[in-house]
């Protein structure tokens, strides 16, 4: 059985701004280039949920983060596998300061 993906809605926020900061500083197709594909990456968990690596800078939480890359972006998620569902928690620019993936909501 595969597994559902669901999106924290401080996830969907993120995705919401990278949206919006490439339909300014680039145009309204790249926008959806870069949020499409960040969506189609994630979309691979439903079969493999656990192929991305261990979130080491989350290590010290109780829930278990891992990530998948899709450009600049580390989509970062947890892994329910007694309610088959993967919680799509962050999507992370990589260019800005790792410590910053700590910060919550």
């Amino acid at each position: 059985m595969n597994f559902k993906i669901i999106w924290s809605e401080f996830s969907e926020t993120q995705l919401d701004e990278i949206y919006e900061y490439y339909e300014k500083k680039a145009n309204l197709k790249i926008a959806n280039k870069i949020v499409t594909g960040i969506i189609k990456e994630s979309e691979k968990l439903i079969k493999a949920s656990f192929i991305g690596q261990e979130e080491e800078l989350l290590k010290d939480r109780e829930i278990h983060y891992r990530y998948l890359i899709f450009k600049n972006y580390k989509i970062i998620y947890s892994v329910d596998e007694q309610n088959r569902f993967i919680k799509i928690a962050d999507v992370f620019d990589t260019r800005q300061n790792p410590p910053k993936i700590k910060r919550t909501k």
